[in-house]
């Protein structure tokens, strides 16, 4: 289907990314976000994911209040090509003469929507919190800005606004009514300049929970003492079905990679419940989990920085505490309740 076939008209499009358990939380967020955007000037929630949208991921664009849902079938693509989504995506919002495009604050939802503001001149608003339309062509916002210590208000003029959102800053929050969402299919071309930069194959790609999006995420610091010390943490995270954090200490040491870093230089998390076990708490790291709905710390510092932070803060050593608390978690699971 090519753009000639479609009716402009204004709306709000979000980018909507997705794994392999369905749409990533961030993009839910950016939903919620692009919908109580679009309602203040009465413009369509549209949605466009590259792929397919399947049953479960069409009843989900559906309670959260998405009207139309566009598959984009970027030829050539199989996996991620940035250039070439952003063309996509920027073909597709002047198709439907969008008045703003929106996308989650991961790393690909900033990367694309980068790419969209280069090629048409257009500024890109990052972190944003809060936004609504003030009159025809200004958007008046309020972003974070240094890591989040900083709420920024500004007014953005200009269409497409082009915005992500925040990580940390926007609840999930399904529409008050479900709507009936109609998919449809956009074809892109992209040129072999669009592609010069594309994914071609995963490399050591893990399983797991993904740190971004884990409901529980176990994190350790340099009190964990060595790359061996996380053994106990591995096996509590698996015994959670939680992702593993560390500090910037520990990837720093070489214990574990840069991509389970938390905080500011890494990613950014927002779980019901974060086990930080031998973190101090650094500034840096603080600003990375500050979304977290529940900190529990494990420390033998009582004056560590975290402590203060946390709502459950126990002072001992990780390397007796959490095999203890493995055995008492394996004895729950296997029916055992200890003497009577």
């Amino acid at each position: 289907m090519s753009e000639a076939q479609f009716e402009p008209r204004g709306c709000v499009l979000c980018l909507v990314e997705c794994d392999d358990d369905g749409i990533i939380d961030s993009s839910l967020r950016a939903l919620s976000f692009a919908r109580f955007l679009g309602e203040s000037s009465n413009a369509a929630l549209v949605a466009a994911m590259v792929g397919t949208i399947s049953a479960p991921m069409l009843a989900t664009l559906s309670s959260y209040g998405v009207g139309e849902g566009y598959e984009l079938v970027v030829d050539g693509v199989d996996a991620y090509a940035p250039l070439a989504w952003a063309r996509a995506i920027r073909q597709l919002s002047e198709s439907l003469g969008a008045q703003t495009v929106v996308a989650g604050g991961t790393e690909r939802g900033n990367e694309v929507m980068a790419y969209i503001g280069a090629t048409t001149s257009r500024p890109m608003v990052a972190n944003c919190l809060r936004a609504s339309w003030l009159g025809a062509t200004t958007v008046g916002l309020s972003r974070q800005r240094w890591a989040g210590s900083l709420i920024e208000d500004a007014v953005l003029e200009g269409v497409p606004a082009l915005l992500t959102v925040a990580f940390d800053g926007v609840t999930a929050e399904p529409a008050s009514t479900t709507v009936s969402t109609t998919v449809r299919e956009f074809h892109f071309s992209p040129s072999e300049d669009d592609l010069n930069v594309k994914v071609t194959e995963w490399i050591g790609r893990g399983g797991g929970v993904a740190l971004a999006d884990a409901r529980v995420v176990v994190g350790g610091g340099r009190g964990v003492g060595s790359a061996e010390g996380f053994g106990p943490l591995d096996e509590l995270a698996g015994l959670l079905g939680a992702a593993v954090g560390v500090s910037r200490a520990v990837t720093s040491a070489g214990w574990r990679p840069h991509a389970q870093q938390v905080g500011q230089t890494g990613t950014r998390i927002s779980p019901d419940l974060y086990l930080a076990c031998g973190i101090s708490g650094a500034t840096q790291h603080l600003a990375g989990c500050r979304s977290a709905k529940h900190v529990v710390t494990i420390n033998t510092d009582p004056d560590a920085p975290f402590l203060s932070r946390a709502d459950y803060a126990v002072v001992g050593d990780v390397s007796v505490i959490i095999p203890a608390l493995v055995d008492a978690i394996k004895a729950r699971k296997s029916g055992y309740v200890g003497p009577a």
